[in-house]
């Protein structure tokens, strides 16, 4: 990978987005490249100033309509008339021979996709709707369908903070929208698919908003707290965390906690994390692994931000601040 490269995928690198053949290269670079790791330095240091600023989020229904958009424009670029260019212009550089083969395979095949589509067709059954709009409640599915169904794509959930039901939109065999209160056992299998193996950050961040009000669910404690140390996309970090401050006390949050503040790569997220540790100390008690941690970090950390919030943190538990 040479500079250009790298300047390319900065961005994509900086947020670990990048697949692991990419980032590995980048890192390759890094290690033998000092402009490159001062313009990295500085995106660093840029995101852990945006981290202390108030973050604005787009709403669930423009995120949709985005979605939705980018969907319909690579259908049309795959599909329609420029890729029916391109797939014919690929097909004039080969040879005569080959080219009349392939002109002959390609036609047979859409004599054949046709005479199956309307075969299909002619057998199709209307999908599940109720009153008409393409939505079906979680209740009126059967368990064995359900659990036999291969969820392909997930592209909207929507909680309701008014009647603690959640609308989620997703594409099995086809599109279904499931609608049911969080103690429905389908929509918690959905939202902890989602949560902890979709690859798309903001259906992720969606799905937190929803599991969020329930974390006196062992699984969804259990998301939650995986979540926040695992997640790739550290705003949804920062979503997990501000989510089990209220969360009732235990080992597995201290050591969630603990290990976040150690090893998040984000600075933004661990500065949080002190906050959230020392509220955790004044609301719970005194908790000797926590202010343990703190005083280790406060002399140790490798930034220097960390050591004085660490720092300060300690010094109000002492009542040497207000």
């Amino acid at each position: 990978m040479n500079c250009k490269e790298f300047e390319e995928n900065l961005a994509l690198y900086a947020y670990g987005d990048l697949p692991p053949g990419q980032q590995a290269a980048c890192e390759a670079h890094l290690a033998g490249c000092a402009k490159c790791r001062a313009a990295r330095e500085e995106v660093s240091r840029l995101h852990e100033f945006l981290a202390q600023r108030p973050r604005v989020e787009p709403s669930s229904d423009f995120l949709v309509e985005c979605r939705e958009r980018l969907e319909e424009t690579l259908d049309r670029e795959q599909l329609g008339w420029q890729g029916l260019i391109r797939e014919w212009l690929s097909f004039l550089e080969l040879p005569s021979r080959q080219l009349a083969s392939r002109i002959a395979f390609t036609l047979s095949l859409a004599v054949l996709g046709f005479s199956l589509g309307w075969t299909l067709h002619s057998r199709a059954e209307k999908p599940a709707s109720l009153s008409g709009t393409g939505a079906v409640t979680s209740a009126s599915l059967g368990g064995a369908d359900f659990e036999n169904m291969r969820i392909n794509d997930i592209s909207h959930v929507a909680p309701d903070p008014q009647t603690g039901a959640v609308h989620i939109t997703l594409d099995t065999q086809r599109r279904l929208t499931l609608e049911g209160s969080l103690d429905d056992p389908r929509i918690q299998q959905v939202l902890l698919y989602a949560v902890k193996s979709y690859d798309n950050a903001g259906i992720r961040r969606e799905t937190l908003d929803a599991l969020r009000t329930r974390t006196d669910k062992p699984n969804v404690r259990a998301a939650l707290l995986d979540t926040l140390e695992h997640d790739s996309n550290a705003g949804n970090r920062l979503v997990a965390l501000d989510a089990v401050r209220g969360m009732q006390s235990g080992d597995d949050l201290d050591r969630s906690l603990i290990e976040v503040l150690e090893h998040d790569p984000n600075t933004g997220v661990r500065v949080e994390t002190v906050d959230v540790l020392a509220n955790h100390v004044l609301t719970e008690g005194r908790d000797e692994k926590i202010l343990s941690a703190l005083g280790r970090l406060a002399t140790s950390d490798r930034n220097r931000y960390v050591r004085m919030k660490c720092a300060s943190a300690l010094r109000s538990l002492a009542g040497d601040e207000p």
